[in-house]
């Protein structure tokens, strides 16, 4: 039996896993251009600074719409509420799995080390949110807005690697390797604890797409959400005042004084980082709802099966380059690269073509079947 699904979401979903898709794609083939968190303005032209900005809007889009599904989840149409906390710790294992094994190799072709990215944040968040879930939908906004408007006061706190709390702060709020040996490397790239803030409020959100609301009120909501978190990063990145470790200032030209507002933290994600990327998402979101779907038909079908379109990417680029490496060696010291920012978009736009005709088969093999691990891709 066919599912119906709500289509402003699935295209969100799609539209990022695209902007994913350039971003990986210059991981893989300019990675002798490597960027830091926050970018270094002085080296980082302006179509590698805003391609990389432009990815900024990945993750916090997949982890909100994460919690805002799984409220979908517990409050289904015209059906008996259900009990989400099961499926949420259940899923939340099973993305955990993937990222140590699929995953991982997909990024290295090997497990020399483990790297805890976006899929540990979003598995780790719904663990979370399975755990609290049960608490009123009041409790859980408040909680994730004091999270994620309140973890940057807590960056004057680090622990060095022999000291007692080392292991969960750089799981929590700072980036660091966890386990260090000859057999095995552990490397937190995602601290959670913001995470877990942008779940719950995802969650706590998901009664805007309750039977209850109609597309005009979700619509107020929506622009309302995109207007206030829009003024307040603004206001508060604007004058420097909060949420933010790395300070901007006016710099020689517009382009780079504009490179300085928008270079924000992403490990973990400033308070920020975090306004700037949901308010363009609540934005779209209000967009994509009043847009032909016909004509998006492609953001549309990516967005549908997010987990087969991430997988099969990787693996896709793991192969693309190691015949690259094979074909060509490795032109850019110890890294094959291309020389310019067009050829990662121009590569991009290939792949996006190419990878549509497998996302669409599954895409109808998912909404046509209802097997139980369907759920979990």
């Amino acid at each position: 039996m066919k599912r119906e699904r709500i289509r402003s979401i699935d295209m969100m979903r799609g539209l990022v896993m695209i902007i994913m898709l350039i971003d990986h794609v210059r991981e893989r083939f300019f990675l002798h251009m490597q960027v830091s968190d926050p970018m270094d303005i002085e080296t980082t032209s302006p179509a590698l600074f805003f391609s990389r900005l432009l990815a900024h809007y990945c993750a916090p889009v997949f982890v909100f719409l994460t919690g805002l599904s799984a409220w979908l989840y517990a409050n289904p149409v015209n059906k008996p509420k259900r009990d989400v906390r099961l499926f949420l710790f259940k899923r939340g294992l099973f993305i955990l799995f993937l990222e140590v094994t699929f995953i991982t190799y997909s990024w290295l072709g090997s497990f020399d080390v483990i790297y805890l990215q976006v899929m540990w944040a979003i598995g780790v968040s719904m663990l979370a949110l399975a755990l609290l879930s049960g608490l009123p939908r009041n409790a859980l906004l408040a909680i994730g807005l004091i999270i994620v408007f309140g973890h940057n006061a807590l960056t004057p706190i680090n622990y060095v690697s022999h000291e007692t709390g080392y292991t969960l702060w750089s799981m929590l709020h700072d980036r660091g390797y966890i386990v260090q040996s000859d057999l095995l490397s552990v490397k937190v790239s995602y601290p959670v604890l913001p995470w877990i803030g942008v779940i719950l409020c995802g969650f706590a959100c998901g009664p805007l797409y309750g039977v209850n609301k109609n597309k005009a009120l979700r619509g107020s909501w929506l622009l309302g959400l995109a207007g206030v978190t829009a003024f307040l990063f603004v206001f508060l990145r604007g004058f420097n005042i909060y949420g933010e470790t790395l300070p901007w200032s006016m710099q020689d030209t517009a382009i780079l004084s504009a490179m300085s507002l928008f270079n924000m933290t992403k490990y973990p994600p400033s308070l920020a980082f975090l306004l700037f990327t949901l308010s363009g998402m609540f934005l779209l979101l209000f967009v994509f709802e009043r847009v032909n779907a016909r004509g998006m038909t492609i953001l549309d079908t990516f967005g549908s099966v997010p987990m087969f379109f991430y997988v099969l990417h990787l693996y896709i680029l793991l192969v693309l380059y190691t015949v690259a490496v094979s074909t060509w060696g490795t032109n850019k010291g110890v890294y094959f690269g291309v020389n310019e920012m067009w050829q990662i978009w121009l590569i991009t736009g290939v792949l996006a073509i190419t990878l549509y005709y497998p996302v669409r088969w599954f895409s109808h093999f998912k909404a046509q079947h209802n097997y139980w691990w369907l759920k979990y891709m």
